[in-house]
């Protein structure tokens, strides 16, 4: 997408990476993608969610250092360290003009959510944040985590490649964020507190209307798109499905076991979220 006039002022910032460090450089080895999809498949094993297995990896302590949220010319420099970290907050500021009018009409009080940068390991209001784990929402800071490594992993390492996968990742947090502010997520939660056995499949509904809105974004951004976007989009849902991530780290694929749905399904709601420009779609899977 060609997405290039934030404003930083209207965006929160949060920079974990090398000790607060916003220079580029300086940064650690790399997290193998294979320590990525051993998380992945081991919440999909026991049933679940990998973004309720932050803090419990490895038990590694995050770093201790505490970082405030920035605006203005500090979370200028943290959005420009790279190229990925400049996407990041173009996309953050392009999904905070596309939902607050949504949420508007809608009566519904709108926040925006805060975009964290960090480098390996960070932390969170969710616990110690992980490049394992990938990117995730925490809804207890309301914050986006993003390890700007991760997307070079899923690029040569994953098969998801091109720009609009990018845009896709933090689309999908982003709609983690929207269904905590309408209470969908905290509706999901009660529910499977009280039906343990349909934990994983109600996941899987949240994690599929993430998807949705996600191409809901897009398509209301439709004249920023480039050619072959959609296609990069619909790759990466593809590589991220869990009997995808299930068969590529050799292991049978257990439909029970799933909590983000199948590759077929994840590119079905991008799909029907892109067609339609309508959040009302997405609604859907809750019903």
């Amino acid at each position: 997408m060609r997405l290039d006039d934030f404003d930083p002022n209207a965006i929160n910032v949060e920079d974990q990476r090398g000790g607060g460090s916003r220079l580029p450089g300086g940064r650690g080895g790399q997290v193998g993608c294979g320590t990525l999809v051993i998380a992945l498949i081991a919440a999909l094993v026991f049933g679940v969610d990998p973004s309720q297995m932050i803090g419990g990896l490895e038990q590694i302590q995050a770093p201790s250092q505490q970082t405030s949220a920035q605006s203005g010319a500090e979370a200028g420099d943290s959005c420009r360290v790279d190229a990925n970290s400049l996407q990041m907050c173009n996309d953050l500021s392009s999904l905070n003009k596309t939902w607050q009018p949504v949420f508007a009409a809608a009566g519904i009080p709108f926040q925006a959510p805060k975009l964290v940068f960090y480098s390996q390991m960070g932390s969170s209001g969710c616990g110690t944040a992980q490049s394992a784990m990938g990117p995730f929402y925490c809804p207890q800071d309301q914050g986006i985590y993003i390890d700007t490594d991760f997307f070079a992993q899923m690029d040569r390492e994953m098969g998801a490649k091109g720009k609009f996968a990018r845009d896709y990742v933090i689309a999908h947090e982003y709609g983690h964020h929207i269904q905590k502010l309408t209470g969908v997520s905290d509706q999901i939660r009660s529910l499977q507190s009280q039906n343990p056995r349909q934990a994983n499949a109600l996941s899987v509904r949240l994690e599929l209307q993430a998807d949705c809105y996600a191409g809901v974004w897009a398509a209301k951004n439709r004249d920023r798109l480039e050619p072959g976007d959609m296609e990069s989009g619909l790759n990466a849902a593809n590589a991220i499905g869990d009997d995808t991530l299930l068969r590529n780290a050799g292991r049978r694929a257990s439909p029970e076991q799933y909590t983000h749905g199948t590759s077929a399904q994840r590119m079905e709601w991008l799909r029907k979220g892109m067609n339609s420009a309508d959040d009302a779609v997405c609604d859907a899977l809750m019903r």
